[in-house]
Order: structure tokens, then sequence, then C-alpha cells
């Protein structure tokens, strides 16, 4: 007996998981970037079932040359972007706000300072190997956005690794040493020439680029769109 027309047409229409990769260029002190990884996640939330992403997590210093103990925050906006205190004020309650929206809490009142976070992106490294990247990434923004933590501390880094499911001690060990410092370099340097000057930067299949702390619907959009094309 011939099947019913319809099993055939469910056949069709079952879904297709289209696997990408996304690298997320960015730094731990940028605000944007916490909203951008947030939103990235809620829209792969969203397509589950149609989507999927392999996330890797490039370098990004804003403040390269940020002296070990960091800047007062207020100060740093002011020389860097011009910005008054009333600007800040208003930006940092327009930042809390998305967060909110996207379940990040950031408490602007405990981030009183701005760290140099080189070796948080040599941890960063490390954590790739070992498959745990992606949650060292959110423990290292909420340590810092939500806890007003410092982010160039070793302790502090190797206590976060260790929260996000890594060694401690080896997490430890690395940071008092310059391992994966090259590496890192190397991986700032190649964004760099690939025209990356402001984060997030958003890379997808190494061809398509979405900038800025973009809402979920934004990047669902572009996600859908490359799947599409695959």
């Amino acid at each position: 007996m011939a099947a019913p027309p319809s099993s055939g047409l469910r056949h069709r229409r079952a879904a297709v998981t289209k696997h990408l990769k996304i690298d997320f260029v960015s730094d731990v002190v940028c605000p944007w970037c916490a909203v951008g990884l947030k939103s990235l996640e809620q829209a792969l939330k969203n397509l589950d079932g149609t989507v999927s992403a392999e996330l890797h997590f490039q370098p990004f210093e804003l403040n390269p040359q940020m002296v070990p103990e960091g800047e007062d925050i207020t100060e740093h906006l002011a020389h860097k972007y011009g910005s008054t205190p009333e600007q800040i004020t208003k930006n940092q309650a327009g930042i809390r706000e998305r967060g909110a929206a996207l379940g990040f809490t950031f408490n602007m009142d405990k981030r009183s300072r701005i760290y140099n976070t080189f070796d948080a992106h040599r941890l960063l490294h490390w954590a790739g190997e070992q498959g745990r990247q992606q949650a060292l990434k959110e423990a290292l923004l909420q340590a810092y956005f939500s806890h007003g933590e410092n982010v160039s501390s070793h302790e502090v880094l190797a206590r976060v690794a260790g929260e996000a499911g890594l060694d401690a001690a080896q997490a430890r060990q690395l940071l008092d040493s310059d391992r994966f410092a090259e590496e890192v370099r190397e991986q700032e340097r190649f964004y760099q020439s690939q025209g990356i000057r402001a984060v997030p930067s958003v890379i997808i299949n190494e061809k398509y680029l979405i900038q800025g702390g973009q809402p979920p619907e934004a990047f669902e959009e572009i996600l859908q769109k490359v799947a599409a094309e695959g």
C-alpha cells in the first residue's frame, strides 16, 4: 500500500538545523559587548532547532595602554570621549535598561574603575582550548559589570575561572607566566588588519559583520539570512 501523500510532505518540511561559526570580537570592560552577547544568545535561543552556532571569543582591548591599577571610570570617559558627568549618567541608565531587558545586571555604582584586560584575554584563550570559553566570558562580564571587580587582578581572574568550571590553580599558573601572550597579540593584530575598530564586532561564517549592541531581532534576521544561503 502506498504511503499517504501527507507523510512525504511532512518529511520535506522537517527542520534542518544550520550550523554557523561566529567570531565575537570584544572586550570584557565594554558594556555594549555584554549587551551584544546577551542579544546574540537570545537570538540563538529563539532560533533553536533551525540555527545553531559555534562561538569563538576573539580579543580586543579598548585600552591596551591602561595602567595596571586602572583609572577612574568618570575621568577616563571624560578624557577619552569628552563625556560630561551628565552624559555619562544618562548613557549608563540606557545601558542598564538594555541589560535588564536581556536579563543582565549592570550595577554602575559598583563599576568605579576601568582596568587593563590583556590577562583576561590570555585566560579566555586558554578557556577556549578547555571548552569553557563562553562560560568564562559570561563570568568575567558579570564580575566586572555586576560586581565591580578588578578584572586585571590575577586573584580575581583565577577565582572567576574556577567559578566558570576551569581549574583555578592552573589558571593562576598561566596568569603568573606569559603564556598565550603572543597568541592574543596575533589575534588582536589580525582583527585590526581586517578593519575592526569598535566592539562588539560579530563575524558570522568569516563573511558577515554585525557591529554594536544590537537587539535580538537584528541578530535573528541576519542569522536566518546566512543560514538560508547555506
